[in-house]
């Protein structure tokens, strides 16, 4: 499942990448053009690891896979949130995301210590 999870998160990440470039472009300010390249980034660059490693061996990836998509679309959804004139205080749940993101990279590093 969580395969399938990690796919759909990139092609959302492409969906709204080219929802921001072709259909929002010339509306957001320059701040808000960079959260949404930033979450852009991120999720799809987390939606492509977390396919692969699940892929590979969800026994062994499986749950550093599902924190670094749960970290990737909090992180991201905020970044998107406030582009699109959510309140500023959303930044403040960014963040959360981003340790999401660094806990599933370093339960990776511990899976391929460990192997």
């Amino acid at each position: 499942m969580i395969t399938v999870l990690g796919a759909m998160a990139g092609f959302f990440a492409v969906a709204l990448g080219a929802f921001g470039a072709h259909a929002l472009g010339d509306t957001m300010s320059d701040k808000a053009t960079g959260w949404w390249e930033t979450a852009t980034l991120y999720l799809l660059v987390h939606a492509a690891l977390v396919t692969a490693l699940s892929a590979h061996s969800v026994e062994k990836f499986g749950t550093s896979a599902a924190t670094l998509l749960a970290g990737a679309v909090l992180f991201a959804a905020t970044l998107y949130a406030m582009a699109l004139g959510a309140p500023r205080w959303f930044g403040a749940i960014t963040p959360i995301g981003g340790l999401g993101m660094l806990a599933g990279w370093a339960m990776i590093a511990w899976a391929a210590l460990k192997a």
